[in-house]
């Protein structure tokens, strides 16, 4: 089935990308964000209005402060754990929330534009725009989330930004960098269109592989101050935890989308979406991505030696300085 293939696709470049020692060839990216990208033009179609997903955050101060800026908002169809990922990118900046009124963020890899239209509503951006390599996302996102001059999304590459240089005061990424084959050049482009003194925020899943990588390129560039590197992995261990409870939230939500699902996709979520909302992550050997790492590797999944970081900067006012 079509929708089989799109799941193996996706797994076979997620593997490709987070196990290897070496760096992507060249000639092999292209593949492998076809892949990557071919599930996520598919989403577009059967993901609904509202939907917000990602492995989550489970912080009681980061909940606190999405319950004070939106009262009430824990009360109504999220248990908020995708919303604290998003949330805890910008608290995390040396930015009060009211700072935010006058910066012009920019998220990159935005999907289908559920996570800034969250942080939209949260702290209030001048300007937010949305960056995805999927034009049903894009397309999407600006259909049905949009709000003229302060709330797009547009469709670009994260390894190839189609904007200025210095447009933003903030840049973030959110669960999505494991999907990019070239991740220094994505830094380089987050360098160029922030602003000199702006801020970048950035949280994933890395593996042993990608981290050595990720904190390699840290070390020898010249364009960011780094702030802050913090390992968040049990905090996101314990929203992964109570999403696979049965009755939760989450398997509620899942029960009603599973009726939209293709047959692929289904199989791929695994018994009630469970795998597909980070199980590996918490140990569960069953998933499609389990299977597919060990068959190709003979290894575990790549998300079992795994850290979820969150990482900060500051650009430089002087590249080099």
């Amino acid at each position: 089935m079509a929708s089989s293939k799109l799941a193996k696709g996706w797994n076979q470049s997620f593997v490709d990308i987070n196990l290897s020692d070496q760096d992507v060839p060249v000639a092999a990216a292209s593949g492998l964000k076809a892949g990557i990208n071919s599930l996520y033009e598919s989403q577009a179609g059967w993901s609904t209005k509202g939907e917000l997903w990602n492995w989550g955050l489970c912080d009681q101060g980061v909940a606190e402060d999405i319950e004070d800026l939106i009262p009430g908002f824990s009360r109504f169809d999220t248990d908020t754990f995708s919303e604290q990922l998003y949330m805890l990118t910008v608290r995390e900046l040396p930015l009060s929330y009211e700072d935010y009124a006058t910066r012009q963020v920019l998220e990159v890899g935005s999907g289908l534009g559920e996570g800034l239209n969250f942080l939209s509503r949260a702290i209030g951006p001048r300007r937010m725009v949305g960056v995805d390599l999927s034009q049903n996302a894009v397309d999407r996102a600006n259909s049905s989330l949009s709000r003229r001059d302060t709330l797009s999304f547009v469709h670009g590459d994260a390894e190839n930004l189609p904007f200025e240089e210095g447009e933003f005061d903030v840049v973030i990424n959110v669960e999505s960098s494991h999907s990019y084959p070239n991740l220094k050049r994505f830094i380089e482009e987050v360098a160029r269109v922030l602003k000199p003194g702006g801020y970048f925020s950035h949280v994933d899943f890395l593996t042993d592989q990608r981290l050595a990588e990720f904190r390699r390129i840290k070390a020898e560039s010249t364009a960011f101050d780094w702030l802050e590197e913090r390992d968040i992995s049990e905090n996101v261990r314990t929203a992964i935890r109570r999403r696979m409870v049965r009755g939760s939230a989450y398997r509620r939500m899942y029960a009603e989308k599973k009726k939209r699902l293709p047959f692929g996709i289904r199989r791929a979520a695994g018994p009630g979406g469970t795998w597909i909302c980070g199980a590996d992550f918490v140990g569960d050997r069953g998933s499609i991505l389990h299977r597919t790492s060990s068959k190709l590797y003979r290894r575990p999944a790549p998300v079992r030696d795994t850290t979820f970081l969150l990482t900060t900067a500051r650009k430089l006012e002087i590249s080099g300085s």
